[in-house]
């Protein structure tokens, strides 16, 4: 069990529907240490990556990325959410839905801050369909920048968004993956991450998600 999954079944509180709450640590309050930690850790797993970006969502990935990003020693960009005044010029935007919420988003990010050059890799506390990393990606690929890698705190395993990541051909870390909880008991099984493949084969067409970039 690594440092992470230890703070999980610590801390972790699991909820009905699959719910897994670190809040005390992660995405609320947030353990600066352990995210020093886990940048080490993503720092590590990509250290043969010619990585001079990172890109993660608002808001509970940023603090994970801004961590993450003093051992790549490279600026973080976040996609928005929402339109505001203080954006401005040319944007990339996709449309993603999120499992957490049950709602549509626009995810946003200012053209000039992503150019052919970038080398990007990003990050985010959670991944459970992928929605939001398509997202995240395809701003990516419209900008001609490189998705060099895709860094996870906490991986659904039991839910389809890792698998199909894996079969898009990236590679994707996950400090962390899920398998199953038990709301009644607490338990939480964590994946053997020695047996994960990286790039897997199977057509993952059970789970599509509803998003586009727009110019």
């Amino acid at each position: 069990m690594n440092f992470l999954e230890e703070r999980i079944v610590k801390d972790g509180v699991v909820k009905e529907g699959n719910v897994l709450k670190v809040d005390s640590f992660l995405n609320h309050q947030m353990d600066i240490k352990l995210l020093d930690q886990m940048g080490a850790e993503f720092k590590r797993r990509f250290a043969d990556k010619p990585i001079n970006k990172i890109l993660t969502i608002e808001a509970s990935g940023i603090g994970i990325a801004c961590v993450a990003a003093q051992h790549f020693n490279v600026p973080v960009v976040f996609a928005k959410k929402s339109q505001s005044i203080n954006l401005d010029g040319d944007m990339y935007v996709a449309e993603v839905e999120s499992f957490t919420h049950k709602c549509i988003n626009h995810v946003i990010v200012a053209q000039k801050f992503l150019n052919p050059e970038d080398h990007v890799l990003i990050i985010d506390d959670f991944l459970a369909n992928g929605c939001a990393l398509q997202g995240l990606i395809q701003i990516v690929q419209s900008s001609g920048a490189t998705v060099e890698g895709i860094g996870i705190a906490i991986e659904k395993g039991f839910q389809s968004g890792g698998r199909i990541i894996r079969n898009l051909g990236f590679q994707l870390e996950s400090l962390a993956i899920v398998d199953g909880m038990n709301a009644e008991t607490g338990e939480i099984q964590f994946r053997d991450q020695s047996k994960t493949e990286l790039n897997g084969t199977e057509k993952a067409e059970d789970e599509i998600c509803r998003s586009a970039t727009l110019d």
